[in-house]
């Protein structure tokens, strides 16, 4: 059989298909990545009584009930992004960070049961309407929470880290090992990529062990000799994002960070 010539429209239409192909699966199984992060997030903020939701997490000023609050409301940030994708139409994450803090504050007060209900409802909002986004609207441009312009499906990355990283900030059994290594590995691109560019972060090589498989990323600061550090994922992570002071990392020595957000 004679070989069929493609012409440009063709072969655009082509790339097109594969691409948009190659996209819808990415954010599936990215959506899956978060979907499993959230089910572990909720069995655990579930195994918490009236009187331990409300004891003190990991971050400094918050209880528990504070980061499960800030979990639901990061959630329906998400989505106002989706639907600003969806749309065209702007959607910032929030009107502003006072109303940010206030309306974490305000769901911090509420009981075990109401703060659960409104966790599970946030998470359920940001899934389907994620499912049901169209693979074009994941390219649209639209603002993190910084300001910074991602396309939409830099959501899901973020998201992921979110739910993973204030599971361990919970203080209840899990830790920043337990994170799984594909989650893992995303979560530190994302760190990284939000550490990139800033004039505070000094100029540093992160290097590291993915079970016998090494990567590495380079944090662009000001200082003229970048510094490198090793270590495990969940060390790295840990180190990276302030919650833990590196004594598991190797480096020549362990450079000073600025908070990372």
């Amino acid at each position: 059989m004679a070989d069929i010539a493609l012409g440009a429209g063709d072969r655009s239409n082509i790339e097109s298909t594969t691409g948009a192909a190659q996209l819808a699966h990415r954010t599936s199984v990215a959506l899956a990545a978060i979907e499993q992060a959230s089910d572990r997030f909720m069995e655990t903020a579930r195994s918490l009584d009236e009187l331990s939701i409300h004891r003190p997490s990991l971050l400094p000023g918050w209880t528990r009930a504070h980061v499960i609050s800030h979990v639901a409301r990061n959630a329906d940030g998400f989505l106002n992004l989706l639907r600003w994708a969806r749309t065209g139409v702007e959607h910032p994450m929030y009107a502003s960070a006072s109303d940010r803090d206030a309306d974490i504050d305000e769901g911090a007060v509420r009981g075990r049961q109401l703060l659960l209900e409104d966790l599970a409802a946030s998470c359920e909002r940001f899934a389907r309407a994620a499912r049901e986004l169209p693979v074009w609207a994941w390219t649209a441009e639209v603002l993190d929470g910084a300001g910074d312009p991602i396309p939409a499906h830099g959501v899901l990355r973020g998201r992921l880290l979110e739910v993973w990283v204030h599971l361990v900030d919970l203080d209840h059994g899990f830790g920043f090992d337990d994170i799984p290594r594909p989650d893992v590995e995303e979560v530190l691109e994302d760190v990284v990529q939000q550490f990139g560019g800033r004039h505070d972060v000094p100029a540093l090589t992160v290097v590291v062990d993915f079970d016998g498989r090494e990567r590495s990323w380079e944090l662009r600061g000001t200082t003229s000799r970048p510094s490198q550090v090793h270590g495990d994922p969940g060390a790295m992570l840990g180190w990276l994002l302030g919650r833990t002071s590196g004594e598991r990392l190797t480096g020549d020595p362990l450079p000073t960070l600025p908070p990372w957000l």
